[in-house]
């Protein structure tokens, strides 16, 4: 197996610049807070020269996190990624790598598929060949597996874990209860549970994060991966009035077909007026409406880290001028989206239980207790019986109270 670099002492170092960071779900790794992926585009409309590029420019800007799958331009794009850490000799310990297993590379064997225990170390082991790393920090498991019981999925990638192919492992796109489930398992056999889903999160698709998996992060703390931030490019405004030459519909046209004729329908006319409107709320920021769509996901602090698609190095810079972003969109600013958007999805009732309590508990988990804060009527201090817990609530409470709020509390 290749090494990543030829000599750690000649590495570049690593510099976060203005990057933020959240921890993936309840593990104590930390992703920034926008990565990179590969869909559609590294080994297949983009080549490996241009994906060392925009690596390149991705780390030189704060991101650590990058990711794959076995799938993607069936197989190249973890070739072509893993080429572009070595040729730049990045140190691996510095990233967080992330792939995922379900569809295989394209063979017809009934078996390359799937999530066997087969598939899963059979899988495993040619990604790492395939991109020539010593390991992933996370393998997710890239669609559930009905066909599969939930043991022999929990045990295959706890085996990927012993065997330092992995560190850890998540889902990718599981329903609440798979997830659920796949942490009960882990629970009875004393085994390790998913950490986090990579899952579609968009503001014109919300309803799976924002309300299905509300019980995981109360529960599991789990986190998210989220895909699609831009909703494929429909949120930058670019399909407002058609399809332009060598934009994603138009160089992946057999994938984007039924989006592409959605444009012409009523939903897909009334998206674009909503992205016209969206487009006058960034404007007022001084700022683009893609910008606007990518701090939004991040604004939610379930949302572990957004990954960006770029087939230029010239749009990473311009996607991650929404980190400055995110401190502008105040409860007004979110509230006026919202109304644009009109699908925030319907939260369970409370019967009559205060709402503080209620964004406490959704917000940093149930194992918590909860305090009101003298200094801010409406607010809360939350503290743990576990420091993890603490950390991660001291973390979220940047984002929920403000750093000068935060520094006025003190978790016991």
């Amino acid at each position: 197996m290749a090494p990543t670099a030829a000599n750690p002492k000649d590495c570049p170092e690593y510099d976060p610049k203005n990057m933020l960071f959240r921890r993936l779900g309840p593990s104590g790794l930390r992703v920034s807070l926008f990565s990179l992926g590969g869909w559609l585009t590294y080994g297949g409309t983009v080549n490996s020269d241009e994906t060392k590029e925009i690596v390149k420019l991705a780390f030189e800007n704060g991101i650590n996190t990058f990711d794959t799958a076995e799938v993607y331009s069936a197989g190249q794009c973890e070739v072509d990624m893993g080429k572009a850490i070595r040729d730049l000799n990045l140190r691996r310990s510095d990233l967080v790598l992330i792939s995922k297993i379900f569809f295989g590379v394209g063979s017809k064997d009934p078996n390359g598929r799937g999530l066997s225990r087969k598939h899963i170390i059979e899988a495993a082991n040619a990604s790492l060949e395939r991109s020539g790393l010593p390991y992933w920090d996370v393998l997710m498991a890239h669609r559930p597996d009905p066909t599969v019981p939930m043991e022999e999925i929990v045990r295959g990638f706890n085996r990927l874990i012993e065997s330092d192919r992995c560190f850890y492992w998540g889902t990718s796109e599981w329903s609440a209860q798979q997830i659920e489930e796949a942490h009960a398992v882990a629970n009875r056999l004393n085994l390790i549970p998913p950490i986090a889903d990579q899952c579609q999160y968009n503001m014109f698709h919300r309803e799976r994060p924002e309300k299905e998996y509300d019980p995981l992060y109360k529960v599991h703390s789990y986190g998210t991966t989220i895909w699609s931030p831009l909703a494929s490019g429909f949120l930058t405004g670019k399909y407002n009035d058609g399809v332009p030459s060598g934009s994603r519909f138009d160089t992946s046209k057999n994938f984007f077909d039924n989006t592409v004729k959605e444009l012409q329908t009523p939903e897909g006319k009334a998206k674009i007026e909503k992205v016209k409107k969206l487009t006058q709320i960034a404007e007022g920021l001084g700022a683009k409406v893609t910008n606007l769509a990518l701090a939004w996901c991040a604004k939610n602090p379930n949302v572990s880290t957004v990954i960006l698609g770029a087939s230029k190095p010239e749009q990473i810079i311009e996607n991650l001028k929404s980190l400055d972003l995110i401190e502008k969109l105040t409860p007004e600013i979110m509230s006026q989206i919202d109304e644009v958007l009109g699908n925030k999805p319907a939260l369970p009732p409370l019967y009559g239980r205060p709402a503080v309590a209620a964004k406490a508990i959704r917000t940093f988990g149930r194992d918590c207790t909860i305090y009101r804060a003298s200094w801010c009527v409406g607010s809360v201090i939350v503290c743990s019986q576990s420091s993890i817990w603490k950390e991660q609530a001291m973390d979220k409470m940047v984002d929920e109270l403000g750093p000068q709020q935060q520094s006025e509390v003190a978790l016991s």
